[in-house]
C-alpha cells in the first residue's frame, strides 16, 4: 500500500508541472532544492521504509547537463530486527550526480547518474553501516517562473558493499537563479508587402480617314474591277471599327439632261452601298445619296474632266490606338 501511495504521490505532481508556465535554463545557472524521498529498503538491512529529507546545490555547465550535490537525513527509519522492533534508526546519505535535462520549456524530463555514500546506525551495537552507492534516476521538471520550479522522479541505488539494490520515489522544490534567461523568439517579420503594379499607361489615340474614290464608265453604274479592292478595304476598315458609319455619294458628268445624271449618280451610289454590304458591313451604317451633275471637281468641257466626274466617293474617319 505504501508503494502504491508513493507512486500516486510522483504521477500526481508529474500531472500538475505539466499545466504550468514555460522557463528554461542557461549554462552557469545554479540551483538549490528541498527534496523529500521515500525509501524503499532491501531486507539485508532488517529495516522499515522511511524517508529522506534533505536539499541539494545544482550548477548547470551546459544549457542541459548540471551537476548536484546532495544531503539528506532519514526520518521514520525503524528497525525490524528481532528485539528492536521500531526502535528509530538515524540516518544520512550524501550524494554527487549529474543530470542531463530534455528539451528548452517548462517542463523538462531528464536522466541522472551519480554515486551516493550512506550512513545507518545498527540497533543494539552503536556502529555505523557505511555504504558506497551508483546511482541511476529518472524524472520530470517544471519550472514554475524565471526561479522557481518543482520536480518529481525515482532513483534507483547500488550498493557497492553489500550488493544491493534499493530505491526512492520523490518530489522536490527548487530556487533557479544566474544565467542567462532565454530570450522569446521574435517573430518572422512579415514579409513585404508587393509592389503595387504600375498604372497602365493612357494609350494614344489617333484619328484615322480613310477614302473611297471609285470611278464610272461613261453612261454606267457598274464598278469597275480594278475599285474592288479599294472598297474590300474601306469594307474591312469598317468592320473593325464596327462603330462607324459613312454616306457613299454618286456623281455624274455634265452630259446629258440634269434628271437623267441625278437618277444615274444614285444608282451609282447604291451600287457602291451594296458592294460594301456584300463584304459584310451592316446597312444601316452606310447611307448613299446622288448629287447629279452638281459637284463637279474637274473640267466638263475635257473628255479627262469628264471622265474624273464620273465618280462615287465616301470616307470614313475613326479614332484608333497607336501601337
Amino acid at each position: 500500500m505504501r508503494l502504491k501511495n508513493t507512486v500516486g504521490i510522483v504521477v500526481g505532481a508529474v500531472v500538475a508541472a505539466s499545466t504550468m508556465p514555460v522557463m528554461a535554463q542557461s549554462a552557469g545557472s545554479v540551483e538549490a532544492e528541498a527534496f523529500a524521498k521515500r525509501y524503499f529498503t532491501d531486507s539485508i538491512h532488517d529495516l522499515d521504509d522511511g524517508t529522506l529529507v534533505g536539499g541539494s546545490l545544482g550548477y548547470f555547465v551546459s544549457d542541459n547537463v548540471s551537476l548536484n550535490l546532495g544531503h539528506g537525513v532519514y526520518k521514520s527509519l525503524e528497525s525490524e530486527a528481532a528485539g528492536f522492533e521500531g526502535d528509530d534508526i538515524d540516518g544520512r546519505m550524501t550524494h554527487l550526480e549529474a543530470i542531463y535535462h530534455f528539451g528548452q520549456g517548462a517542463v523538462r524530463p531528464y536522466l541522472s547518474g551519480g554515486v551516493a555514500h550512506q550512513e545507518l546506525d545498527q540497533v543494539g551495537t552503536g556502529s555505523r553501516d557505511k555504504t558506497s552507492m551508483l546511482l541511476a534516476g529518472a524524472g520530470v521538471k517544471n519550472y514554475l517562473n524565471e526561479n522557481f520550479f518543482v520536480r518529481a522522479g525515482v532513483d534507483v541505488m547500488h550498493g557497492l558493499d553489500h550488493d544491493n539494490t534499493e530505491w526512492m520515489a520523490g518530489v522536490g522544490l527548487g530556487l533557479n537563479f544566474g544565467g542567462a534567461s532565454q530570450p522569446a523568439a521574435e517573430p518572422a517579420p512579415a514579409p513585404a508587402p508587393a509592389p503595387a503594379p504600375a498604372p497602365a499607361p493612357e494609350p494614344e489615340m489617333q484619328n484615322v480617314r480613310v477614302e473611297l474614290d471609285v470611278k464610272f464608265d461613261f453612261d454606267e453604274a457598274t464598278i469597275r474591277p480594278e475599285f474592288r479592292q479599294d472598297i474590300q478595304s474601306l469594307a474591312e476598315f469598317m468592320n473593325t471599327y464596327p462603330s462607324v458609319t459613312t454616306t457613299v455619294e454618286g456623281h455624274t458628268d455634265s452630259v446629258g439632261t440634269e434628271q437623267y445624271n441625278q437618277d444615274l449618280s444614285q444608282r451609282r451610289a447604291a451600287s457602291v452601298r451594296q458592294a460594301l454590304i456584300d463584304e459584310g458591313v451592316d446597312g444601316n451604317r452606310i447611307d448613299s445619296v446622288g448629287h447629279g451633275e452638281s459637284s463637279p471637281i474637274a473640267d466638263n468641257e475635257t473628255a479627262e474632266g469628264r471622265a474624273m466626274n464620273r465618280r462615287v466617293e465616301a470616307d470614313v474617319e475613326a479614332e484608333v490606338e497607336v501601337r
